[in-house]
Formats: C-alpha cells, sequence, structure tokens
C-alpha cells in the first residue's frame, strides 16, 4: 500500500494539489473543482487515501514559486512514476528533455519516443500526465504551431509558455 500525503498550493494559474510518496511528487494537478475531488480519484489510483500534510511537499511548493517567480527553469523534485507506464512514460520522459522557452511538437515527441506515428497517443499522454508544470507538458504544442487544449484550459499553456519566452529572453 502506498502511503501519500498532500497539500494545497497557490499559484498564478490556480490552486496546485501536489500529492507525495516516499518516492517523491507522484502528482502535481492545478485544481478545476474541490481538491477532495481529485484527491479521491488519486485515491483510487494509488490504492490508498493521501492525507493532508504540507511538509513533504514543501521542496516542490518552493520550486513552484521559484519557476513563476522566473528564477528557476528545471524542476529538481524527485518525480514517483508509479502512475504512468508503456508509450505514456516513455512520450513523458522525452518531454521532459524539451528545453525551457522552447516547444516540440506531438510528432516530434513522438519520433523521440521511438513511435513515429503516435502523434496522437503523445497528445493523450499530456493530457494525462501526473505533473503538471513540473513535467512541461505545456512546452509540446501542435505542428502547425497552435497550442492545443492542455486539459481545458489553454489560457493556462499560453501563460506558461509566455512565462517561459519572458524568462528565457531576459538570459
Amino acid at each position: 500500500m502506498t502511503i501519500a500525503t498532500y497539500s494545497v498550493h497557490p499559484t498564478p494559474i490556480g490552486e496546485a494539489l501536489l500529492v507525495t510518496t516516499a518516492e517523491g511528487l507522484v502528482a502535481l494537478s492545478v485544481l478545476d473543482g474541490p481538491a477532495y475531488a481529485e484527491v479521491a480519484r488519486l485515491s483510487i489510483l494509488l490504492q490508498s487515501v493521501p492525507t493532508p500534510d504540507a511538509a513533504p511537499s514543501a521542496a516542490a511548493a518552493a520550486e513552484l514559486d521559484e519557476y513563476f517567480a522566473g528564477t528557476r527553469r528545471t524542476f529538481t523534485v524527485p518525480l514517483d512514476w508509479r502512475l504512468t507506464s508503456g508509450f505514456t512514460k516513455r512520450a513523458l520522459e522525452e518531454i521532459i528533455a524539451v528545453p525551457y522557452g522552447e516547444t516540440a511538437s506531438y510528432a516530434e515527441v513522438a519520433i523521440a519516443a521511438g513511435a513515429p506515428r503516435a502523434h496522437r497517443a503523445v497528445g493523450t499522454a499530456c493530457a494525462r500526465t501526473p505533473w503538471s508544470i513540473v513535467l512541461p507538458a505545456h512546452r509540446v504544442i501542435r505542428s502547425d504551431g497552435s497550442l492545443g487544449e492542455y486539459g481545458g484550459h489553454p489560457e493556462h499553456k499560453r501563460f506558461l509558455l509566455d512565462l517561459e519566452e519572458r524568462v528565457a529572453g531576459r538570459a
């Protein structure tokens, strides 16, 4: 059984639910609704109900604050990959390599993940990533340059890309 804890942390794009295990950050979700609904969903996946405790996720919360302040370009908190597998995991591992302030297309990620025709599966991997922001799915765009949906919140994706563009422009 997984022992997990959670906390809710404010960000400029909404409240973020951070869920940690002994292995690391297992989930980071920008909330669309009440935290308890996302905690319940994750409880099923983890086969354990996370308990409220901000201490285990303090490092992730601090890195989020630094990211939004423009002083962090790479997240270093350990990730617990237990909620990913197969091609989704391979695609997410490739997405981590997309540099700060840059983008890659779904097709480019599919090629890098070893499945050149799986651009739609990359889109699904982005939509299902357990880690919003920390795993930069927002850096993956359509081949025509348009943003895509980003979990029904393209405005969040635009905010994150604009933030990175501004910060990278200062370098």
